[in-house]
């Protein structure tokens, strides 16, 4: 080492404060962004375009990782690397987020009308002790040795095992369960079915899947519950998919309308039903009830049998 640079040494020893800079001010090289002024502003660009999804935008909203954006980054013209880009989005505040659900769409200018008028069905039949029930189809659930959701206790180091693919067993098929909710008696039936989510005749002789879970509620609890009866009001959600006109109780399914035909003039009770407007899934009774085949304790389906 030069005399002179162990001098200089230690005279900033003898009038300089001691820092944690190892440089002068000054010294290294200058930050991307100092460099480059641009830099920023068409990062800022790439990530967040004006209208997501426009074709004239360089990257596409669906790819904006930090290699796809370093290279068109360097398509026009800035040297930077994915790295660079990573600290620079951090800097603006960014991080990596996932979709969020908040927009329903358009809404019927009556649907505030139509939840009012079918609670005021509701109410009327509730004060005449009339039965109103709600009905839903749950969550269809494969049946076998199949990862459910959910923790149990077992000794430790031995969690059960089960299949690593959720392909469907044909010989035990998928089960699917069918919700009834009792407003006044704010009590639930559920019927499991092995057969698909349609009107069509299941493993019952001339009945369908979703018509026959009403009969068997009424003759295992609303027959005893109103003896005295003489309507019956349903409450329906819709399949959102449908726009409010697909699922086994659908409002324009004609099999469910022909089946419940059949099932008022057996009982000899009217039957009316209001379908929901759309998207009101988590507003319906019948579909904060929990199907006994999904229950979160994380054990396998193993049979469609409710205990």
């Amino acid at each position: 080492m030069a005399p002179s640079t162990i001098g200089r040494g230690l005279k900033e020893l003898a009038h300089d404060e001691p820092s944690g800079r190892v440089r002068r001010p000054g010294a290294g090289r200058k930050p991307a962004i100092v460099k480059d002024p641009s830099l920023a502003a068409d990062l800022e660009a790439l990530v967040e375009p004006s209208a997501r999804g426009d074709p004239a935008s360089p990257l596409r909203w669906t790819c904006k990782s930090v290699r796809h954006l370093a290279e068109a980054l360097q398509q026009q013209g800035h040297q930077v690397s994915r790295t660079l880009v990573a600290e620079l989005l951090n800097v603006a505040g960014y991080s990596l987020q996932g979709n969020r659900k908040t927009k329903e769409g358009d809404s019927h200018p009556d649907r505030d009308g139509q939840f009012a008028y079918i609670n005021t069905q509701v109410a009327a039949a509730l004060a005449e002790q009339q039965p109103v029930i709600s009905v839903d189809t749950k969550k269809k659930e494969l049946v076998g040795d199949f990862r459910n959701n959910g923790r149990e206790y077992r000794p430790h180091g031995h969690p059960e095992d089960v299949r690593v693919h959720d392909f469907l067993i044909k010989e035990l098929g998928r089960a699917v369960p069918y919700g009834v909710y009792d407003l006044a008696a704010n009590a639930g039936w559920v019927s499991v079915g092995v057969d698909h989510d349609t009107a069509a005749p299941c493993s019952l002789p001339e009945a369908s899947f979703a018509v026959n879970s009403i009969r068997q509620w009424w003759r295992n609890l609303g027959r005893a519950r109103y003896h005295e009866a003489t309507r019956l009001l349903i409450t329906a959600k819709p399949a959102p998919a449908k726009a409010g006109g697909g699922g086994s109780n659908g409002s324009r399914v004609r099999l469910w309308k022909r089946e419940l035909q059949k099932l008022a003039n057996e009982l000899g009770l009217d039957i009316t039903v209001s379908h929901l407007p759309p998207a009101p899934a988590s507003g319906t009774k019948s579909s904060t009830a929990c199907s006994p085949l999904s229950a979160k304790t994380g054990v396998p389906s193993l049979s469609s049998a409710i205990a």
